[in-house]
Formats: structure tokens, sequence, C-alpha cells
């Protein structure tokens, strides 16, 4: 089994926890403070995980690229941005937790390797990724085709975007027309905010009004607009929303859509083009898939409807603008 050293800069601000559905409770060092219930699930937030684990295998691990073998490490990026149950801080405030933690951990295991998780901005993960500071980044990254230019990619989840908008606002979201003149948050850099940028275009197009994007720090920032009636709605992952929703009471999802439009979106391990990591990624996932491993962490944080039956390398990814 690996295991986990916590590296890096942590710099965002704590947000609200509690949890869509989950299976683990609070190891023994967490108190009460240190797990949520919510809909009759339990969720472990307390910086010790007892995370899932992963045996290495060794005809996989023989392929992962001399250099890291050699090092015994994989030092895996993550944004600081995202959001419960993706990514976040457990109850110290400085420890990683989430299911990109879990799925990065349990392909360090099977590759043999010390998992070293690191934070960095969104924007620096890419940096990061270029300049080999990480040779994977596990970070609710969606292929698109321009990134596959530079990026390898092993996917791990279907990426499904949602609307959340202030429970009994009577906004709905069914088709791109439907955002026409709204107040839309967005992340900045994001596919939702490429897909909201062109549903705009389409909108003036047609005689329609543009789309009001707006833009927002922290995560806590969103959810105070979203409460206050300040936006209409937030466009941001499923997993995200759907966990904010439980958490708050405030809150709905009011509509979702694949985060590839007209191709199914698909989130992915990534590395940068060439290195030689993705193909021992990729058969990693696979075997934590036959094992059942991967149905459990998904499962751990209420995300089994996200599923893939195998990882694919480079397929098709959302289209160029």
């Amino acid at each position: 089994m690996s295991k986990i050293k916590i590296t890096g800069l942590v710099a965002a601000a704590a947000l609200s926890l509690a949890a869509c559905g989950a299976g683990a409770e609070a190891g023994p060092a967490g108190g009460a403070e240190d797990k949520v219930v919510a809909s009759g699930k339990t969720i472990n937030l307390a910086p010790e995980q007892n995370r899932i684990t992963a045996d290495k295998v060794d005809a996989i691990a023989a392929k992962v690229p001399e250099a890291i073998r050699k090092s015994g490490k994989l030092i895996v990026g993550g944004s600081s941005g995202t959001q419960p149950p993706l990514r976040f801080y457990a109850t110290d405030d400085k420890t990683p937790i989430g299911v990109e933690t879990d799925i990065a951990v349990l392909i360090a295991g099977v590759l043999g390797l010390e998992a070293q998780l690191e934070v960095a901005s969104w924007e620096n993960l890419f940096v990061g990724l270029d300049s080999g500071q990480f040779p994977l980044g596990v970070s609710n990254i969606t292929v698109t085709e321009a990134r596959k230019e530079k990026y390898d990619f092993a996917t791990y989840r279907l990426d499904t975007l949602a609307f959340e908008a202030k429970k009994g606002s009577g906004f709905k979201f069914e088709k791109a027309e439907d955002v026409a003149g709204k107040i839309i948050a967005v992340g900045s850099g994001t596919n939702q905010e490429k897909i909201l940028v062109e549903w705009s275009k389409q909108a003036e197009a047609k005689g329609l009004k543009p789309v009001d994007i707006k833009y927002f720090q922290n995560a806590s920032d969103y959810y105070l607009a979203l409460e206050s009636g300040r936006i209409d709605a937030y466009l941001g992952p499923n997993p995200t929303s759907s966990y904010h929703v439980v958490t708050s009471g405030k809150t709905e999802i009011v509509g979702t859509l694949s985060g590839g439009g007209a191709i199914i979106g698909k989130i992915a391990a990534t590395t940068k083009k060439g290195s030689g990591l993705i193909e021992p990624v990729a058969e990693a996932i696979d075997h934590l898939i036959k094992t059942g491993k991967y149905q459990e962490v998904l499962d751990r944080w209420g995300l089994k409807n996200e599923a893939v039956e195998k990882a694919e390398i480079n397929p098709p990814g959302l289209p160029k603008s």
C-alpha cells in the first residue's frame, strides 16, 4: 500500500462542510466535529482519513517512467479552488481530502508509489504540469481538444455540470436560451465558463439578451451571492453543487448538462503530453475498476452515478470554439 504525504501551500478559505452521501465514519482521533451526517449518510472530515488504498501491481508499476519510479513518489497536483466533495480541506484546514485525493492515492498505490498531494491555484496547476513539477494532475480536469495538444488524459469520471439557484427562485434550466439575460456565476478559466460565453453569443445572435456572467474569488463568495439573490444561478460541477444543496438547505439544483455539451464530457487524470506516464495511470484505473476499489471511493463521496466502465486515453474532448 502507498503512504500519503501532504505538502504545498494551502491558501483557500475554509468551506462549509457536509455530505451528500458517503459511508465512512470519522477515524479514532476524530470527534463529533470531524464527521457530518446528512440524508442518513456519514462522512469523515478529519485529517485522519482512513483512505481506501490499493496494493502495488508489479506489471503496471514497471511501466512508470524510470525517474518517477526511482523517486518512489507520485507528485499529484490539485487545485485549491475546488469544493466538496471533489477536493477540499479537512477540519484542520490544511489536509486536502475528497474524491480527487482518494483517486490519486489509489492510482499511486497500484503504481507502487507514495502519493504526494500538492495544492496550487487552477492556473498554476497547469503551469506545474507544463514544467514537470506535477507529473500528474487529478483535479476535476475535463478533456478538451485544446488541452489534448499539450496534455495526455486517462478518464476516471463523467463530467456533469449543474445550475444551482436559491431555493424557490423559480429559475429552471432546460435549454441554452433559458440563461439569456440571467446573471450566472462561473469559475474563470473553466469549461463551464466556455459554455456560458458561447451560449451568450448565441443568445445575442437570436436577438436575446446576453448572459451576465459573474466571477468570484472563492466558493464561499458564490454561495453568499446565491443566497442573497445577487445572482440567478451558479454553474459548476454537479458533485459540488449537490453537496452544497444538502449542506445549506437554502439552494437547489435547477438543471444539469454534460460538461461536454453534445459530446459526453469526461474528467481525467492529466499528464504532460508524451511524458510516458499516462499509459500506466490508465491501466491502474482499469485495475481499480476491476477490483472494486474505484467504486468504493465514488460511493464514499456519493458519486456512483459519475462512474466510468473503463479508462480512456485521450478520448474525444470538448471541441475548440
